[in-house]
């Protein structure tokens, strides 16, 4: 785990962000990132091939258990190896297990990518799961022509930029958690993903279909943020707005006590002031 965090550290101060690694134009590199589509369903009719070459529908990967989507090519040498790496070490953290409770689907964008890179990459980042044995039939690598890519891509909001000098992609780093059916329920961002993000998503996805009662318990608890791809502590805050009204009211209870006090302590008013009385 610190490992893991300190080499993507290492990468992000090397190059704070994947546009400086390409020779892309502002307009291009400005255009880069995600927009959320949450509720959208993905085209579950989109033709793929899997990491074996057989030719594989979408919608094939989906039944009733939620569904992880990342977006990456494969000769990636900066942030893929680094999202898949760090994905996996997410899901080390969470009891669900890959293809039981769970689906994992990665789609490269490069259309020139096949079957053969997909086993590589897929071999390669199964060594940090911990779970491979069990959950290995449960990641799908798919590869597919450029009209799938794009409505896929189109579909959930991903958007990135083909540098043809570098021969390289600009593109977001983080992952899509789709529902059973197909729709986009949430989006986590970044290169390392929390166990309590992913396990969260994965119950909000699910419908309440997988994880135990404590898990749809802290549904309650946990706010989802769009902005950020985070789920945040919604008690914590509630238990913060509650401390602050707590103190405004107890400065009002303390003000209006020593305004009481002050008034015992004045001084009376001589007989015949303050009354209006006076000489014709």
């Amino acid at each position: 785990m610190k490992v893991v965090g300190v080499l993507m550290l290492l990468v992000l101060l090397v190059i704070p962000t994947t546009a400086l690694a390409h020779d892309l134009s502002p307009d291009q590199l400005a255009n880069v990132g995600f927009d959320q589509r949450l509720g959208q369903r993905v085209p579950l009719d989109l033709l793929f091939h899997d990491e074996n070459g057989a030719s594989a529908r979408l919608g094939d990967y989906f039944d009733n258990r939620p569904v992880i989507l990342s977006l990456n090519y494969f000769h990636c040498q900066n942030l893929c190896p680094l999202e898949l790496d760090g994905l996996m070490n997410g899901l080390n953290g969470i009891t669900f297990t890959l293809g039981q409770e769970f689906t994992l689907i990665t789609v490269s964008i490069d259309p020139r990518e096949g079957p053969s890179d997909a086993q590589d990459i897929k071999a390669r980042t199964l060594r940090g799961y911990d779970k491979a044995d069990q959950g290995a039939g449960g990641w799908h690598v798919l590869t597919g022509d450029q009209n799938s890519i794009d409505r896929l891509t189109d579909a959930v909001g991903f958007r990135y930029a083909y540098d043809p000098i570098q021969d390289d992609y600009a593109h977001p780093a983080g992952v899509v958690v789709l529902t059973p059916s197909g729709q986009v329920s949430r989006y986590l961002y970044g290169l390392d993903f929390s166990a309590n993000d992913l396990r969260l998503s994965l119950v909000d996805a699910g419908a309440e279909h997988i994880g135990s009662l404590l898990d749809r318990a802290l549904l309650v608890c946990y706010h989802y943020d769009p902005l950020t791809g985070r789920y945040t502590p919604f008690a914590l805050n509630f238990v913060r707005g509650g401390a602050v009204l707590g103190l405004l009211a107890l400065v009002g209870f303390l003000g209006w006590m020593w305004r009481g006090e002050l008034r015992a302590k004045a001084p009376p008013l001589p007989l015949g002031e303050g009354r209006g009385e006076g000489k014709a």
